[in-house]
């Protein structure tokens, strides 16, 4: 998991438990910001590392976490009912590099498109940031044991945005409106919103057929599909 997470002069960690992911990112020269809701853990994680200066154990909620004024990165094995709240909180945090996180297997394929379909989540933000299924973790590997696989799940922040800022906002409204699935066809969508020749031309432009459901675009022909009736 640290080797996944890559070498970063900042990383922060939510739910850092018993602390061998902290400990793992420390060795690589990382500083970590290692985030325990459980007073318990963040206790024993505290005393475990007094006095490495590269660990800062904090006890709280990783959701109420202030975002660093430096470049940083998220990394964690974290709890499954937080998931959406966490991509969340990376998503909107500016200076965000990349985050790497363990995930269910099945929210790990969703997101990163591994199901050979691609979320809304996942095309709203394409623009910003990449998804990736970095790894299966077996259930096997924990204790105790869950009842579901897991993964490693990878968003990269894109060095160079694939749409300008002032863009997005017309972005958001084109996936949403995509995405309500008017039609049963994302192509019967947008005819109802845009002029059928264009439609009709932007689809032939990215090679889409006329009948493809709007969760098997991929988000790259979202965006020639924007770039055509934008």
């Amino acid at each position: 998991m640290a080797a996944a997470a890559g070498t970063h002069e900042l990383v922060l960690e939510p739910g850092a438990g018993e602390g061998i992911l902290t400990r793992a990112l420390a060795e690589l020269g990382t500083r970590v910001v290692a985030y325990e809701i459980d007073p318990r853990y963040a206790g024993r994680l505290a005393a475990r590392t007094r006095g490495d200066d590269r660990i800062k154990v904090i006890t709280g909620d990783f959701l109420a976490a202030r975002v660093p004024r430096e470049p940083f990165a998220v990394a964690g094995n974290i709890p499954y009912s937080v998931t959406s709240g966490i991509v969340g909180w990376c998503l909107r945090a500016r200076g965000l590099t990349s985050a790497t996180l363990v995930t269910q297997l099945e929210y790990a394929r969703k997101r990163s498109g591994d199901f050979g379909r691609w979320s809304r989540l996942t095309v709203l933000s394409w623009p910003g940031y990449s998804w990736e299924l970095a790894g299966r973790v077996g259930r096997e590997s924990f204790r105790p044991v869950p009842s579901v696989d897991s993964a490693i799940l990878r968003i990269v922040s894109r060095p160079a945005p694939l749409l300008p800022g002032r863009r997005l906002a017309a972005w958001r409204e084109f996936v949403e409106y995509g995405f309500l699935g008017l039609g049963g066809s994302l192509h019967a969508s947008l005819r109802l919103r845009y002029p059928a020749r264009r439609v009709d031309a932007a689809f032939a432009a990215t090679g889409l057929d006329r009948d493809t459901v709007v969760a098997f675009v991929h988000p790259d022909r979202w965006l020639t599909l924007f770039e055509r009736l934008h």
